[in-house]
């Protein structure tokens, strides 16, 4: 893949995404973001299988998550349709990348955030790049109904994945995969599942693409799984907070995805999201929030019960945002650094042990 000029997921997959001509580019080069090896991960989670583990690190992206893919389509087609403001509701990564691309747009961002929900990460980003937030006594889902009927009234752009030009740009993620695999998809394709755009954009840019189609494993928290358990959680719970939704938006495009791809979705408890968390970190130096972990608890979960067999298979998982988005969950699952006098000795006494 050349990188030498890159400039982001528009210009790049241009062809793929039908904006108009004329609209121009609202981008922070987003994209084009690492696909780990992981060899180390494979065998702890998986010991004696033989199978290509990959990670498709999404925390890379400019604002820490996968939701630039999509915003900086959203963002370019509502200046270039006139739009002078735009809201969404969200759990915290795509209000922080709906403040950052509209501040480069000169937009207005109104968010909408479940109050004590939101990791401190995505909350401080969202506030430093302009936006107005407003805490809500109530869920996302609350949230989500509230802005998709506030812009009947008002003159705003929702940008929450309901809009087709959210899935336009993330759907680019499944382009990078199939490049950065040699012209070709993975055999499985594992990823959180919360509102259920990202699902719906990668299974799209699969098909679109032409180079294959693997087989999609959803991840849902076991606190937070309406799709899993099929019916609305009027309260979901879990500490993996970008996944915190009770009624998925694509709820109907995500089981498309998983009849078409013959593929599985379930869920996974907060317990072993964490352990997946501690596993990325310690074995291959990936630093995620909690709900990107959840991919690979539902692989090593679904490869234990035997549902997947994944050798000689090319598996690659999605890690949808960076660790420094929820730091709070990062210091609470941590020991205390040690502590002893500036003394070399001491040290040494201490490497001695």
């Amino acid at each position: 893949m050349d990188n030498s000029h890159w400039r982001g997921v528009i210009q790049r997959y241009r062809k793929y995404i039908s904006l108009d001509p004329d609209a121009k580019i609202v981008t922070l080069h987003e994209g084009n973001t690492p696909l780990i090896k992981a060899d180390r991960l494979s065998e702890k989670i998986a010991p004696g299988r033989k199978f290509d583990l990959f990670l498709k690190y999404e925390g890379m992206n400019p604002t820490g998550s996968f939701k630039d893919r999509g915003m900086t389509v959203a963002i370019s087609q509502a200046a270039h349709s006139g739009a002078t403001a735009v809201i969404c509701a969200s759990t915290g990564n795509t209000a922080a990348s709906a403040a950052a691309y509209a501040a480069r747009a000169g937009l207005r961002c109104v968010v909408l955030v479940p109050e004590g929900k939101i990791a401190l990460g995505k909350l401080s980003a969202s506030l430093a790049c302009g936006a107005e937030v407003i805490a809500i006594e109530g869920s996302f889902d609350q949230g989500l109904e509230m802005v998709q009927d506030i812009v009947k009234r008002k003159p705003l752009v929702l940008v929450n994945s309901v809009n087709p030009w959210r899935i336009e740009g993330q759907k680019t993620g499944a382009f990078e995969i199939c490049d950065q695999l040699g012209g070709r998809a993975p055999e499985w394709h594992c990823l959180p599942v919360g509102n259920a755009g990202n699902i719906t954009a990668y299974w799209m840019g699969y098909k679109e693409y032409g180079k294959g189609l693997p087989r999609i494993l959803g991840a849902q928290a076991a606190g937070a799984a309406p799709i899993v358990a099929g019916k609305v959680i009027k309260n979901p719970e879990t500490i993996a907070t970008a996944i915190r939704i009770g009624n998925p938006a694509r709820w109907r495009q995500a089981l498309e995805a998983l009849e078409e791809s013959d593929g599985i979705v379930t869920a996974v408890s907060d317990e072993n999201i964490m352990e997946a968390w501690r596993l990325l970190a310690q074995y291959e130096g990936v630093f995620v929030e909690p709900a990107s972990a959840a991919g690979i608890a539902a692989l090593k979960q679904q490869i234990e019960s035997g549902q997947i067999n994944p050798d000689g298979n090319s598996v690659v998982v999605v890690l949808t945002g960076h660790g420094l988005k929820d730091p709070t969950v990062a210091l609470d699952q941590i020991s205390e650094p040690q502590t002893f006098p500036a003394d070399v000795n001491l040290l040494a006494a201490y490497l001695d042990r």
